[in-house]
């Protein structure tokens, strides 16, 4: 008789997927602490309330605005990132109460 082991839980594996791209771990660990990897005086809003401008993103990544755009959503997607519009602007900013339970999930899983 042969168990049979439940399907991962597909927003793990989405989450899971988006931090498989080196720079996309990169830039969800520079929003760990935004006042240590990204210019305070040059932000139009609070990093630690809105989060990071994509344009202070790109400029520390050195990758074109548009890969950074598309690295921001696929993390958002999976739920690590939470977007907020400030004017032109969007602002990027850690969900720290979904990534705790993803690594808790993950840590019940393997």
């Amino acid at each position: 008789m042969t168990d049979t082991v439940p399907s991962p839980d597909p927003e793990l594996v989405g989450a899971l997927r988006a931090l498989s791209n080196p720079m996309r771990l990169q830039m969800l660990q520079w929003l760990r602490e935004p006042e240590r990897h990204f210019p305070m005086e040059a932000a139009i809003a609070d990093p630690a309330e809105v989060g990071v401008c994509v344009s202070h993103i790109q400029a520390k990544a050195g990758l074109a605005q548009s890969t950074v755009s598309a690295y921001m959503a696929e993390l958002q997607r999976a739920g690590l990132v939470r977007a907020t519009r400030v004017g032109k602007w969007t602002h990027y900013k850690r969900d720290e109460q979904r990534i705790a339970h993803l690594v808790t999930e993950l840590g019940q899983t393997l």
